[in-house]
């Protein structure tokens, strides 16, 4: 296999199937380049490239279930250092997120120190922006342990209540890049007898974690199998996945319409430099754009 076709084929993906007789879904998702995005457009602490990652992760799986652009969002906010984790991900393989404080680390001098404790105590929402519903499908659980796997498969217990079984994993290398990322998600379907779930757990506990698999340069279809044994799976869907922000300086303009007279008559004089939170990106509107948007402001009083 040439480079570029082995870079195409490794590239991130997320692969859906079903079993053969209709008992259960699988998704299985490799995120390892937007994971490595997120790290890089927000500098991330080695602590919140895994935890972010593995929320990006998470919202991709979720996101499988939706239909076009409906989309999934994940917030984790919590006492710990890192404050809020939040995700975004759609149907067609578009994820963003970011951290309240990406520098954010603990200290594992003590040795007993777990990486739940960089979100500490606190509350996961997962809303639903769903086609033909004007508000948004939201549901807020208690955070479990803070380290995202074990509180997406409380989630999805509380709130979905779907037998499900969920893996997500972030691995670094030395320089702390990522090295890979990825996950896999399997919901039991309508009237399939509880002993398919009983037995797809005990398989994917004996999995060996998604980071060493894709280490070994296995590919997505094949993670999907061995997830799925001793069950046949057919393919339903797959997409390439990448790091996506739709922010741009008109959105920015109409955040800043948004604002009061009072608010707006203070920006006046100056260039402002907005920054999104999902992506990192800058704009600046300009002094006379500014003006512009103030005009406006003015007349809606009249």
């Amino acid at each position: 296999m040439s480079l570029k076709k082995k870079e195409f084929k490794f590239k991130d993906r997320l692969i859906k199937g079903i079993e053969k007789n209709g008992r259960f879904k699988i998704s299985v998702v490799k995120t390892t380049d937007v994971v490595q995005t997120a790290k890089e457009n927000h500098d991330l602490s080695l602590l919140n490239t895994v935890l972010l990652g593995r929320t990006l992760t998470a919202a991709m799986l979720l996101a499988s279930e939706l239909k076009g652009e409906e989309r999934v969002t994940m917030r984790f906010e919590g006492n710990g250092p890192v404050g809020m984790i939040r995700a975004e991900a759609n149907r067609v393989g578009e994820v963003r997120g970011f951290v309240q404080k990406p520098e954010a680390e603990l200290d594992y001098s003590s040795g007993k120190t777990e990486i739940g404790e960089g979100i500490g105590l606190g509350l996961l929402t997962v809303s639903k922006i769903l086609y033909n519903e004007a508000e948004p499908r939201t549901s807020t659980i208690e955070i479990a342990r803070g380290d995202i796997l074990s509180d997406v498969a409380h989630f999805l217990v509380q709130s979905e209540q779907v037998p499900s079984a969920v893996l997500l994993d972030v691995s670094l290398k030395d320089n702390g890049d990522v090295e890979h990322a990825g996950g896999i998600l399997i919901q039991r379907m309508p009237g399939a007898d509880d002993s398919v779930m009983e037995t797809l757990e005990k398989t994917v506990q004996k999995l060996p974690p998604i980071s060493e698999l894709l280490t070994d340069e296995m590919y997505i279809d094949t993670i999907m199998e061995l997830a799925g044994s001793p069950f046949t799976i057919k393919e339903l869907t797959r997409q390439p996945v990448h790091f996506f922000c739709r922010c741009s300086p008109e959105r920015f303009k109409n955040a800043l319409a948004l604002l009061s007279y009072d608010d707006l008559k203070e920006m006046e004089g100056e260039d402002q430099e907005m920054v999104c939170h999902y992506c990192g990106k800058k704009t600046v509107v300009s002094e006379s754009e500014i003006q512009k948007i103030v005009k406006n402001a003015k007349a809606k009083l009249n």
